[in-house]
């Protein structure tokens, strides 16, 4: 048999509920890797482990009566640090919240729970879930299983290590920039982030503890081993939350096709607006002619009527005030004059004139955007899903150097923006899309790389459904060597 810490959660679900094992031997045996192994990547950082045994223990008990308490009964979980746990501390990565012990589950932590999920642990993110790495003071500096020397991706760094190492059962992440997408194409693991609005965010720091608004583009979702984990996560954490609830359902549509071959796949694997380096792009094109040679109907030039420079830059409009409205004016003023010293500072000046735009400019910037996904509509009624990268490059090394905004990346030898990891991930977010991240092979290096399935919206299940599918035809999830 398989070691238990690299089956997907749906076939330990299932060995669960049949009794083949006990919950109280698997977190066992996830706490012992952690113990053990935890030390090298540094994912995992804050457990629970006396309250998850006595859980772990009545699962079984209710399972020997006959009782079950859904799909994951029994399943031992961790969850990024960002989202509130009761009893359990969250911090977000950021010193203002080192004690913050709060006394509620976050909504999409409370389903997991409802749907008997055993939570045993935190997973580091950076400081406010802001930046492509996953690094902060609290707790330290996350690294890639696959190499070290390298970064998991961010923000959703630690869950991506965690589940790519065999640390976790199934991890909960966020996205707002790519962080769900990128740690798992850095990682070589499944992700999934949901059409915006269908697992309800309540809990989720930043912002603060206690805020009952949802952020814009933000979204909850899995990190996972397979796409069949994605499918049955989402089946526990999508739906309308509170009063909501009372008036509309969520009935999300089955995927597209049955089939890999009837499958209609548009292609996008590079773009002069943000060029891919060659190492990805060529791991990509080979999934692209694997899916021709099993039938699939490919589309190499299939684009969606907009232009992808200008999709990334309605987002970061949309993006910046979100992502500032936790820095108090003095901060942003002193980024603002900092800015105006150097015209190499021109991106931190466009940040700061985004995000203390008026209203007014942010429904301009909504009304573009509305048209921008009516574009996304119209495309996919022609092709059931978009075959895209997700980052430009594979992991990066750690780079910790301050500002964020000035590191630079090197792109088939050219110098880049670091904020270019936004470029293929940031516009899907935008137009409030599913997408799904599959892994698709390695570099010549040894480094993953992940293909991103875009599919309309509310079309999750189609793009869980050809990552399942692809899987497949070119094989999934892999163990890094040495775990």
């Amino acid at each position: 048999m398989a070691d238990p810490a690299f089956r997907s959660a749906a076939d330990l679900a299932g060995a669960l509920q049949r009794r083949e094992l006990s919950s109280r031997e698997l977190l066992e045996h996830f706490l012992e890797r952690v113990e053990r192994l935890n030390g090298r990547i540094n994912a995992v950082v804050t457990l629970d482990a006396e309250r998850a045994r006595e859980r772990a223990d009545a699962a079984d008990a209710a399972l020997a009566r006959g009782e079950s308490w859904g799909a994951l009964h029994g399943l031992p979980v961790t969850v990024k640090d960002c989202f509130e746990t009761a009893g359990l501390r969250t911090t977000a990565g950021a010193p203002e919240y080192a004690r913050h012990v709060p006394r509620e589950d976050a909504i999409a932590v409370r389903r997991l729970v409802e749907a008997g999920a055993v939570v045993f642990g935190k997973t580091n993110t950076p400081a406010l879930a802001a930046d492509w790495q996953t690094y902060n003071a609290l707790h330290g500096t996350t690294r890639n299983p696959w190499d070290p020397e390298r970064s998991p991706g961010g923000s959703s760094g630690g869950a991506a290590a965690a589940i790519a190492a065999g640390l976790s059962g199934l991890e909960l992440g966020s996205d707002i920039g790519g962080s769900i997408r990128l740690p798992s194409h850095c990682c070589g693991v499944f992700g999934h982030k949901p059409t915006w609005g269908i697992v309800p965010l309540r809990g989720f720091i930043p912002g603060p503890p206690g805020t009952l608004s949802e952020d814009d583009i933000n979204v909850a979702g899995p990190i996972a081993r397979a796409a069949e984990d994605l499918e049955l996560a989402l089946g526990v954490l999508a739906g309308p939350a509170g009063d909501r609830a009372r008036g509309w359902r969520l009935e999300l549509p089955p995927p597209r096709r049955t089939a890999l071959r009837d499958y209609r796949v548009a292609v996008w694997l590079d773009d002069p607006d943000c060029a891919v380096d060659d190492a990805v792009r060529d791991r990509l094109a080979a999934v692209a002619e694997a899916l021709r040679k099993a039938g699939a109907r490919v589309d190499p030039a299939a684009r969606p009527a907009l232009r992808l420079g200008e999709a990334l830059r309605l987002y970061r409009r949309l993006l910046a005030p979100i992502v500032a409205s936790s820095f108090g004016a003095d901060r942003l003023a002193a980024l603002a004059q900092w800015a105006a010293e150097s015209a190499e500072r021109a991106e931190v000046a466009e940040f700061v004139s985004s995000a203390t735009a008026s209203h007014l400019d942010w429904c301009a910037a909504h009304e573009e955007r509305e048209h921008q996904r009516a574009t996304w509509a119209e495309f996919f009624r022609d092709y059931d899903v978009l075959l895209c990268p997700v980052s430009i490059l594979p992991a990066i090394p750690h780079d910790h150097s301050e500002p964020l905004m000035l590191r630079r990346l090197e792109v088939n030898g050219q110098v880049r923006p670091y904020t270019d990891q936004l470029g293929w991930v940031g516009p899907i977010g935008a137009a409030l899309l599913p997408a799904t991240v599959a892994p698709a092979g390695r570099t010549p290096g040894g480094l993953p790389v992940g293909v991103q399935i875009v599919a309309g919206h509310l079309e999750d299940r189609t793009s869980i459904d050809f990552a399942r599918r692809l899987a497949d035809e070119i094989g999934g999830f892999e163990s890094p060597p040495g775990w």
